[in-house]
């Protein structure tokens, strides 16, 4: 399979290089943009897919409006390849500005719309040092999408199943931290607690 995207990346690039040397329309290139990061994802090679989805995105907002469909769509693209590097800062503040925007233009039902909040949620409680009200706010998220999900979509989507795994790994790390919380408490009060008493 390695080969196989090896070879569709030669073909993207030279896709790309044929509309840059003939000037296609820019929507033209921003296709052949997404077609090539899509190779970059097959191969792992995740910093370059980032980049060129940061591009494809500030160019769609340039181009039709940050509140576009091909905009929203590109900017789930983008906060989906934050997700996938780790950078969940990013991934949480990217899809945080475009949730309420998608919920406007698309609807709070739309597949976008559960999929930004599917991303949101889960750069809250994946980020290092998430909070207990970040891993709360997680938990109330994916379990208001996971709903809308299963009503609209069926609980054997594959969207509806990948968020109800992410709100089951969430409400897992959100009991972890409860937990700690608990156990530090204890400890406190024992540390507290005379000797003897």
């Amino acid at each position: 399979a390695a080969k196989q995207y090896e070879d569709a990346l030669s073909v993207r690039e030279a896709s790309l290089a044929t509309r840059r040397r003939i000037g296609a329309p820019e929507e033209s290139m921003l296709v052949a943009l997404g077609s090539l990061a899509n190779s970059y994802h097959q191969l792992g090679r995740l910093e370059e897919t980032n980049r060129i989805l940061g591009d494809v995105y500030s160019r769609h907002c340039r181009l039709s409006g940050e509140d576009g469909e091909s905009s929203l769509a590109s900017a789930y693209n983008y906060a989906n390849s934050f997700s996938e590097l780790g950078r969940f800062e990013e991934a949480r503040s990217l899809s945080r500005k475009a949730i309420p925007v998608t919920r406007r233009v698309l609807g709070k039902n739309h597949e976008l719309t559960l999929r930004m909040k599917w991303i949101y949620a889960c750069a809250l409680y994946k980020k290092r040092g998430a909070t207990l009200d970040e891993r709360r706010e997680a938990v109330t998220t994916l379990e208001d999408t996971a709903r809308i999900a299963r009503r609209l979509m069926g609980g054997t989507h594959p969207v509806t199943a990948g968020i109800e795994e992410f709100l089951r790994n969430a409400r897992a790390a959100l009991a972890a931290r409860e937990g700690d919380d608990v156990s530090a408490l204890c400890d406190g009060v024992d540390a507290m607690t005379p000797r003897g008493a």
